[in-house]
């Protein structure tokens, strides 16, 4: 699987022109091979915001646990919360990742879970 960046003009010294528009697109094969200044934003423990369809077909944003290993993003939600009906029911994320520092840092990830591990389950469970 294939991963679409999306490479928006920085804005963050000033206004330019077409600042609302994307550069360019690159193709990466895992999220390691982002370029490094994205890649430390999913490696430096900043609050990553979930965006989930809710019951009323509304985005429902939670800041939440996660990590990844090569194209797969791991998310921890406890089973019993809403957002896992939700997830069940529409399985589209999109995840935000954003530097505390500066708002024009940031990562947007589009994702569709594949599958659930419970806490509980004796080979993957762990993770």
């Amino acid at each position: 699987m294939a991963i679409t960046v999306a490479r928006f003009l920085d804005v963050a010294s000033g206004l330019q022109p077409n600042q609302f528009s994307v550069g360019s697109h690159d193709r990466n094969g895992t999220l390691d091979e982002l370029d490094p200044i994205y890649k430390r934003l999913l490696d430096e423990p900043v609050t990553a915001v979930f965006a989930v369809q809710g019951k009323d077909g509304r985005p429902n944003l939670t800041p939440m646990w996660f990590d990844y290993t090569g194209t797969t993003v791991l998310v921890n939600v406890a089973s019993h919360r809403k957002k896992v009906q939700w997830i069940r029911a529409n399985p589209r994320l999109t995840i935000l990742l954003m530097n505390p520092a500066n708002p024009y840092h940031w990562v947007s990830i589009k994702c569709t879970v594949r599958r659930e591990v419970s806490e509980d389950d004796l080979r993957e469970g762990a993770r």
